[in-house]
């Protein structure tokens, strides 16, 4: 009976961390670097820009960083980060947001095939653009 006991209490405040979720910073205007620590860690926020007015700003800053640890001979490809209470998810697909960590994520600049990041739908505008110009006439034509 007392184990029993025991093992409902238990179970019972298992089942009340993981309703826990990390929340993001609201810091207005302020960009963070998350370090997702190990099992049961709080994750840390390291400021990274301030004054940044929207959260492409702040993605743009995370990639800055990304780009330059790797020049330096750093090997992480992924960055997180967070904006004003979203999670900011950089991979080498490009640039995705979320409300949690854990959630889904909501896709927000794709990379181009140089590398670059763009608005998803403006790729696909800039392929049917240049397949929709006319073809240019021969001078005396």
């Amino acid at each position: 009976m007392r184990l029993s006991l025991i093992l409902a209490l238990g179970a019972a405040g298992a089942l009340a961390g993981c309703g826990q979720s990390t929340k993001a910073p609201f810091d207005q205007g302020v960009c963070y670097a998350v370090e997702v620590a190990g099992e049961g860690k709080p994750p840390r926020f390291n400021v990274v820009a301030e004054d940044q007015p929207q959260i492409e700003f702040c993605a743009a800053r995370l990639e800055e960083m990304r780009l330059r640890f790797l020049r330096l001979g750093g090997s992480r490809r992924e960055i997180v980060g967070a904006y004003q209470g979203r999670f900011i998810f950089i991979d080498r697909a490009g640039v995705s947001f979320s409300q949690t960590l854990e959630g889904s994520r909501f896709m927000a600049l794709a990379r181009t095939g140089d590398g670059r990041l763009a608005i998803p739908g403006a790729i696909q505008r800039e392929v049917d653009a240049a397949s929709a110009r006319p073809a240019r006439a021969a001078p005396g034509e």
